[in-house]
């Protein structure tokens, strides 16, 4: 606990983000579910990603550097609040895209709107970005910049610090609650935010299963991802009741969900999104919130549950046709 309050932390997020029960919601579908609204963390038009950049941006800060540079597709929510993030703490954007120059909608529109210098690597496969990173990276050192890079979706041990203060977060509302969920569940696609509660939740001894619904990613390679993230961010912080071994047992992720492609809607989304829409008042983003959503509704889970909402509002304004 001491090592995660010593964190270099810039406050960014509007906290705590509410916890709150979905009636019409759960009699639709037979299952008491309580939404989780870190749509609304308050950065821009909120998003989970704003707890992990508070503690990367501070790190950042904590390392003089003056610019950011980070990268994913033209409508990543994460590249949008990392370069807002970025913005409003004196550190210079740069974002990296895979593909080729489209239309600004939703994110991208965003991007422009903050002042990001955009780069594209003119290459559909989404793993360009990564080489993209580093090399922008040392063309900024070379003319006396002082970048900090951060992967696609902030996935590393510092950025999961975010979600395992969030479990701490959590924990309090459910005693206020007098609310024992069996699972929480979420959508993971860089696997950080899963990463992050996990590890809170092994910390914690919390009921609850972490149920992760992979958006992007092999089922057996977003769990290794969250497992090694969740082991990465206890050692980080130096939590006792974690297991060094790296086993598995409480890391789940569901797969067959991705629907179309990684960044593309899927029928069920969509479905499980206008249900929701429309018993509740709140919108779930097309390819994170609204499949993990859709996989929530197919597995009939025993209740109560918790469901993540976690942002991504500005996708919901975007071109079907980009990538996210």
């Amino acid at each position: 606990m001491n090592r995660l309050l010593g964190l270099p932390r810039v406050p960014l997020a509007t906290l705590p983000t509410p916890l709150h029960p979905a009636p019409r919601l759960s009699e639709a579908i037979g299952v008491e579910v309580w939404l989780k609204r870190d749509d609304l963390t308050g950065l821009g038009l909120g998003g989970n990603k704003v707890r992990g950049l508070e503690y990367l941006i501070g790190d950042a800060l904590a390392q003089g550097c003056d610019c950011l540079v980070t990268g994913a597709g033209p409508q990543s929510n994460w590249a949008m609040l990392s370069a807002l993030a970025a913005r409003r703490c004196g550190l210079d954007p740069h974002l990296v895209f895979y593909g080729s120059p489209v239309s600004p909608t939703g994110n991208l529109l965003l991007d422009e709107l903050i002042g990001a210098e955009v780069h594209y690597t003119g290459e559909p496969d989404r793993t360009s970005v990564d080489a993209g990173i580093e090399a922008l990276a040392e063309k900024l050192r070379a003319a006396g910049r002082r970048p900090y890079i951060l992967p696609r979706g902030g996935a590393t041990a510092l950025g999961s610090a975010g979600y395992l203060r969030a479990s701490l977060e959590l924990a309090g509302q459910l005693v206020d609650a007098c609310l024992a969920p069996a699972q929480l569940w979420l959508a993971s696609g860089s696997c950080g935010t899963q990463a992050g509660l996990v590890a809170g939740a092994r910390w914690l001894r919390t009921p609850y299963e972490v149920i992760g619904v992979s958006v992007s990613r092999p089922e057996e390679e977003c769990t290794h991802r969250v497992r090694a993230l969740a082991e990465d961010a206890a050692e980080l912080l130096g939590l006792p009741g974690n297991d060094p071994t790296g086993t598995a047992e409480d890391v789940t992720v569901l797969g067959g969900h991705i629907g179309p492609g990684y960044g593309k809607p899927s029928e069920e989304g969509a479905a499980a999104a206008e249900l929701v829409a429309r018993t509740e008042g709140v919108f779930l983003d097309p390819v994170f919130a609204a499949k993990a959503m859709g996989a929530l509704l197919r597995s009939a889970p025993a209740g109560p549950v918790v469901f993540l909402v976690s942002g991504g509002t500005p996708t919901l304004f975007a071109a079907r046709k980009e990538s996210m």
